[in-house]
């Protein structure tokens, strides 16, 4: 007890104690930031795999799609429903 109270009265004891304080609870780069930054930064890096993925299949798909003109046509039918001049074209939607 004596020997707590011997550092509690030391100017720099007392110093360096509010300065750890300040920097691990009360700075804006405290501990607690610090952990939720880290833990954005995994879901942001594992959405960045993602994506690139994502990526990648994309541009698969669009070499396949320039390199074969019947395929183009299917998808450019499918997806923006184009048709020929002669042609009629329904739509089903599904409930």
């Amino acid at each position: 007890m004596k020997k707590f109270l011997k550092y509690s009265s030391n100017f720099y004891f007392l110093a360096i104690l509010f300065f750890m304080f300040w920097m691990l609870f009360i700075d804006s780069n405290n501990v607690i930031n610090h952990f939720r930054l880290s833990l954005k930064l995994n879901q942001l890096e594992d959405q960045k795999e993602f994506y690139l993925e994502k990526k990648e299949k994309i541009k698969t798909e669009r070499e396949e799609l320039m390199s074969n003109p019947q395929l183009l046509e299917k998808f450019a039918r499918e997806r923006y429903l184009m048709k020929k001049p002669t042609e009629d074209l329904y739509v089903i939607v599904e409930k």
